[in-house]
């Protein structure tokens, strides 16, 4: 029998909080259910935007705030920051004993939700699960222990289902729902391209324009800078706005960071740490082109659809919708790539595109999940997968 009355989530950037931010709506409106938040990492830091505002303005309740980020550039700096934000966790999360533990992706608030759960025998659901690449970073081996750890696995995609199966985990654990990051784009922005140029008083330019977000490789990372400002390059070449993220929090983002400030005073782009999720949402859903390496190319934009040109090895053999173009991280391979995206035929066939990825509809899914399930009595793993073969 479901006996969920108290769920809490944890998560740390903007990034993994907008995965699952609709199916938090859902379990913030019912009245039966007690929702909140465990908040750290980037969310808390000015250096990137301080996303938290998002997290109240979206009126969540807010457990703990966890000062967690070591506002520096290496990968003793990301290991000791997860380490910060898990100590100062386990007596927080124990005193307040949820029935069920909720966090998404491949990032340390994954690992470090999954310890908790597994440590205080409180069940807990890893979403976006089985999901896997071949960039070498260390995402991706997080994601499959994070797996390894939570009770339940959410996944996308059938193939992320069948991964999981074959890493032990019972098949009674998992459940396909589609990714939840898609039902944000059920219906229209909110701002179309005049209201958003008068919202960032440009002048000039960004009739039309792109969206650059580009992370840090942990094998690129030495290089990571040049390849972002061959990015900003090809599309000056090809006579290209865009709006320019931040990159995230990993080893390799301040050589990223002072490149962008570089362009901080070009007309050709805007640079923005962090934004509203509805001005961002907007700006997406208007753009012409989204260039970068972001999870958001490959899982998100053909639910628009735009042309993705996804720079060097980050998301290497991700499953992928026919918009997203691979492209070596060189100037001249770049500019080749978003000549390519844009041309009129390659459009014609983007125009045309069903996201694999989900219908709209998941976060309904995962909420009936939660709200039928019986998690407690699968919290203890006993099964053996040589007794299933």
């Amino acid at each position: 029998m479901n006996c969920i009355k108290k769920v809490l989530a944890i998560t740390g950037i903007r990034s993994d909080y907008d995965l699952l931010s609709s199916l938090f709506k859902l379990l913030n409106k019912d009245k039966e259910i007690e929702f909140k938040l465990l908040v750290g990492g980037a969310h808390l830091s000015n250096s990137y935007g301080l996303s938290i505002k998002q997290i109240e303005k979206d009126g969540f309740d807010v457990l703990t705030r966890i000062e967690s980020l070591i506002d520096s550039d290496s990968n003793q700096s990301r290991l000791k920051s997860a380490s910060i934000f898990l100590q100062n966790s386990i007596d927080i999360v124990a005193h307040y004993n949820p029935d069920l533990i909720l966090f998404a992706g491949d990032r340390e608030e994954a690992l470090i939700g999954s310890l908790l759960g597994s440590f205080l025998e409180i069940p807990s659901i890893h979403f976006y699960a089985g999901d896997h690449t071949k960039d070498g970073h260390i995402d991706n081996p997080m994601r499959h222990v994070a797996s390894k750890l939570s009770t339940v696995q959410f996944v996308v995609l059938e193939q992320h289902r069948q991964r999981l199966m074959r890493m032990g985990i019972s098949e009674q654990r998992i459940r396909v729902t589609g990714s939840i990051a898609l039902d944000k784009f059920v219906g229209k922005p909110s701002m179309d391209k005049k209201q958003i140029r008068e919202y960032f008083k440009i002048q000039k330019g960004f009739e039309n324009f792109g969206i650059v977000i580009y992370h840090p490789l942990a094998e690129e990372k030495d290089h990571s800078y040049i390849y972002f400002e061959n990015i900003l390059q090809a599309l000056k070449m090809n006579n290209i706005n865009a709006f320019v993220s931040y990159p995230n929090t990993d080893p390799g983002n301040k050589d990223i960071i002072s490149v962008a400030e570089k362009y901080r005073d070009d007309k050709n782009f805007v640079i923005y740490k962090n934004l509203d999720r509805n001005l961002f949402m907007s700006i997406f859903q208007n753009c012409q082109i989204m260039v970068g390496n972001s999870s958001a190319g490959i899982l998100e934009s053909a639910s628009i659809p735009i042309p993705v040109v996804n720079v060097g090895n980050r998301q290497k053999a991700r499953i992928s919708n026919m918009n997203v173009i691979f492209s070596q991280s060189d100037l001249d391979a770049i500019n080749i790539s978003i000549k390519n995206a844009l041309f009129p035929e390659f459009l014609e066939k983007v125009k045309n595109v069903k996201n694999i990825y989900g219908d709209g509809k998941s976060a309904i899914r995962a909420y009936d999940l939660i709200k039928n399930m019986d998690f407690h009595e699968m919290i203890f793993k006993k099964e053996d997968v040589l007794d299933e073969s």
